[in-house]
């Protein structure tokens, strides 16, 4: 909200215009006229205390003759000078006046009159001045709520209200002309200044500003002297796509990349129905696969299913080693396939390294992963609806990856902040999944190592700490969050959560329901789209959604230090630091943890050191080269 500083002259039938002063200025309140200087054919100007004799608009003076005065000094009348006995003194510098005397006339009736009229004025410019910093005020004050206390209030008062009606909020949800999710035609004018004002203030901040990478460019378009794709194969492969959406996308990236390495054929992925969703969504349901075979007819040659003439043998079923080099491929699995002529690969998630890839196949991955896996018709369509729905009237919001949903807290052991039934109702669970290797956990101490999902009460800490106002709009990127009550802390802090369930209605979303994969890839669409990604835990949504906003420029990401979080989170609770001190050091040990470029290396294991998948770079991210 901007304030113009107004200037506001009073102007009097004597051409005296009304001057109030900087209230820092203790001295008496002046008001300035015109001053004048003789005409060309030598008459005087004549002033009388408290009056002035001045130009009309046609050069007239007071006896008639015409341009007989014309501007050039200024008369200075202060009031309430303590050498003046009725409280206005003229003092009058007249070019070309060598004599004083005779200039001055005694008082007159009129002049009374005239000094009584500028007691008034300046008693009137007293007040416009009390009321001019009342004004002021009002808005500074005005403003300091909209922003923090009020504001809040009033969006979860609103949102609160919107929410107790279903209907409401789907109508209100298919109007895309509304300023904001939870205004409708029934708010009052005030409500709307409040959430304009949130929202002002909001996209100017800082929070929102992406990291630097002016210097860094996409790069995985075919080099000038590839060869073209062998139209000889050497069979066919079999892959089944095994885990979540995001492990599958990774898993599919690599059997591409794997066939072109064998110099096979690749019929269309199957799908994972065996997860813990049970999902039994098709890659047809999921992805655009006319689009995904045409992108890649280049690089590889993929079918819809295998041909008649194949049908019939039996496929050799081999489970690949986990990140293989190529060579591996190239040397002990190519010779099964032209053996066989058909291969099953009963997995494929994270079946090729992160590093000591060639740039060739490091590229191919990310052609697939960037520009052919794209999803479905209905994903894409209704996460850009959400998208729109998200960015009312244009405001900024944060796509959060709260990921404290019961099984990822059962695989990892992590209870921080559960009851004792809740903690044994995971240790059950972990228990009964016999492919999850960890069965004794100490959470404890597996939190304080920066292995747990920050909790929801975490990660609202983390979000004001880092500078984000209660009326940041926040889209959900995870399932329900585990725990009685858990949600309540971020909830309170940040009025404006939403998800896939809020914004859409229930129409939109029939097509969805009991397809988690596809729910899932709904979320990716909106938080790869958001203005900054916060994610709580390293799990594939994560790192599949940050690695592809890095390759669109850099979007802003922000990477929890989740081992030295925790620890000023207890400092903070045991009351040992302020929040000031709190929010500072919050504040510090992300300065360089917002998705800025940085060198991907290779670690100690494959499992310890940084996926191709959450960061390409190097190998489809380049730094530019100055021109010389």
């Amino acid at each position: 909200m901007g304030h113009h500083t107004q200037h506001h002259h009073h102007n009097t039938s004597d051409g005296v215009s009304q001057r109030v002063n900087s209230p820092r200025f203790s001295g008496p309140m002046t008001r300035r006229a015109h001053s004048f200087k003789r005409n060309n054919n030598g008459s005087n100007a004549q002033t009388t205390a408290g009056t002035s004799t001045v130009c009309s608009g046609n050069g007239s003076n007071n006896n008639g003759s015409s341009n007989s005065l014309s501007l050039h000094h200024e008369i200075d009348l202060p009031l309430n000078s303590p050498r003046s006995e009725v409280g206005a003194v003229a003092s009058v510098s007249i070019e070309g006046l060598s004599q004083r005397k005779g200039l001055w006339r005694k008082p007159s009736v009129g002049s009374m009159v005239l000094e009584f009229g500028l007691k008034e004025r300046k008693k009137l410019g007293h007040w416009m001045f009390f009321v001019f910093c009342g004004v002021c005020l009002f808005l500074g004050v005005f403003k300091i709520c909209a922003t923090g206390w009020f504001g809040s209030a009033i969006e979860t008062v609103t949102s609160d209200q919107d929410l107790s009606d279903p209907s409401t909020i789907r109508l209100k949800l298919m109007d895309q002309g509304s300023r904001d999710y939870g205004y409708m035609e029934g708010r009052s004018k005030s409500d709307r200044i409040i959430m304009t004002v949130t929202s002002d203030v909001t996209e100017h901040s800082g929070i929102w500003s992406k990291p630097n990478s002016e210097n860094f460019t996409q790069c995985i378009d075919h080099s000038k002297n590839q060869k073209k794709r062998d139209s000889k194969t050497n069979g066919y492969i079999l892959v089944n796509a095994n885990g979540g959406l995001n492990q599958m996308r990774f898993g599919i990236c690599d059997m591409v990349a794997v066939a072109k390495v064998m110099k096979a054929t690749l019929v269309l992925p199957s799908l994972d129905h065996s997860s813990y969703w049970a999902d039994e969504s098709r890659f047809k349901d999921l992805f655009d696969w006319k689009h995904f075979i045409k992108t890649l007819k280049d690089d590889v040659h993929i079918v819809e299913r295998i041909p008649p003439e194949y049908s019939g043998i039996e496929p050799f079923n081999k489970t690949p080693i986990s990140w293989s080099k190529v060579s591996y491929y190239k040397t002990e699995v190519r010779p099964l396939l032209k053996q066989h002529k058909v291969i099953y690969f009963t997995h494929s998630d994270s079946r090729l390294a992160n590093n000591d890839i060639q740039p060739s196949i490091q590229k191919l991955r990310c052609r697939v992963n960037y520009r052919a896996l794209k999803y479905s018709a209905p994903i894409e369509e209704l996460g850009n609806t959400l998208i729109s729905r998200m960015r009312q009237n244009g405001s900024p919001y944060l796509a959060l990856h709260l990921r404290y949903e019961k099984d990822m807290l059962a695989f990892t052991g992590c209870s921080h902040s559960l009851t004792a039934e809740e903690d044994d109702e995971l240790g059950r669970m972990r228990y009964e999944v016999s492919h999850w290797k960890e069965k004794e956990i100490n959470g404890t101490e597996r939190r304080l190592l920066g292995g747990c999902p920050l909790t929801p009460r975490e990660t609202s800490l983390l979000l004001r700490a880092l500078g984000f106002p209660p009326s940041t709009r926040i889209y959900l990127v995870a399932g329900e969050a585990y725990g009685n009550g858990s949600m309540e802390p971020l909830k309170e802090d940040f009025p404006n959560i939403f998800s896939h369930s809020s914004l859409s209605t229930e129409e939109e979303l029939n097509p969805f329901k009991n397809h988690q994969n596809m729910l899932a890839g709904l979320d990716y669409v909106v938080a790869l789209q958001s203005d900054v990604f916060l994610y709580t835990y390293d799990g594939n949504m994560a790192k599949a959604v940050q690695g592809h906003r890095r390759f669109e420029n850099f979007k802003k990401t922000i990477s929890p230090d989740r081992m030295n979080f925790v620890k000023l989170v207890d400092e903070y609770d045991e009351g040992n630091i302020s929040w000031k001190k709190f929010s500072s050091k919050v504040k510090k040990l992300h300065q360089d943890r917002a998705g800025g470029p940085y060198i991907r290396e290779p670690g100690e294991s494959p499992k310890l050191e940084e996926s191709f998948y959450a960061n390409p770079l190097p190998g489809c991210i380049c730094e530019r080269r100055e021109e010389m």
